[in-house]
């Protein structure tokens, strides 16, 4: 087991010895949205604990290290605990722009880690790369953002049958959409 240790400190330290910026700036965001997320849904109290923050922040930083892995699911599960700990657990109010924030850091973690699977850490890649990724990513965020926000909106208006009716129109639509695109995928 020793050996096995040994041999992948080495070939971190060699990793860290070849990197090049683009990568290593990928990878950094990652670990910046992890640590932002985290930050966000656990309760401070918890987060102020040394004996209980090293093992979150371990899991936050984890998809940074070894982005091919699991880590991202990690985070994602820590995160959403972290949520409910919080807001069942503590009892703190449910807010838009905590809602807002944990999804926006979720699904930029979730995009930048994906980017970072695909990117060698010693590529020579231009900034332009990951910007466009991110812009797309963004634009996913604000979108979003804005049909949440309508939505919410809409369910102070409607109430009773109409919305009920609404929510079923709308898991219809995302069926028939999921199907279509698993459909494309398959021919593609």
């Amino acid at each position: 087991m020793r050996n096995g240790m040994t041999a992948r400190i080495a070939r971190w330290r060699t990793a860290a010895g070849r990197a090049t910026p683009v990568p290593f700036t990928v990878r950094g965001g990652i670990a910046l949205t992890g640590l932002l997320a985290v930050g966000v849904a656990w309760p401070a109290e918890l987060l102020s604990s040394p004996r209980f923050m090293l093992p979150v922040l371990i899991v936050a930083l984890w998809p940074a290290m070894a982005p091919r892995g699991r880590g991202g699911s990690a985070v994602a599960l820590a995160v959403i605990a972290g949520w409910l700990v919080d807001t069942a657990g503590y009892g703190s109010p449910v807010e838009l722009w905590r809602v807002l924030a944990l999804a926006t850091l979720l699904y930029l973690g979730h995009t930048l880690t994906a980017l970072a699977a695909v990117l060698p850490y010693d590529a020579m890649v231009n900034f332009d790369v990951p910007a466009l990724w991110l812009g797309r990513a963004l634009l996913v965020v604000i979108l979003s953002a804005v049909v949440i926000i309508l939505a919410l909106g809409l369910t102070a208006d409607l109430g009773g049958d109409a919305f009920q009716l609404a929510t079923l129109v709308g898991l219809a639509g995302a069926t028939a959409v999921t199907m279509v695109l698993a459909r494309m995928a398959r021919r593609g």
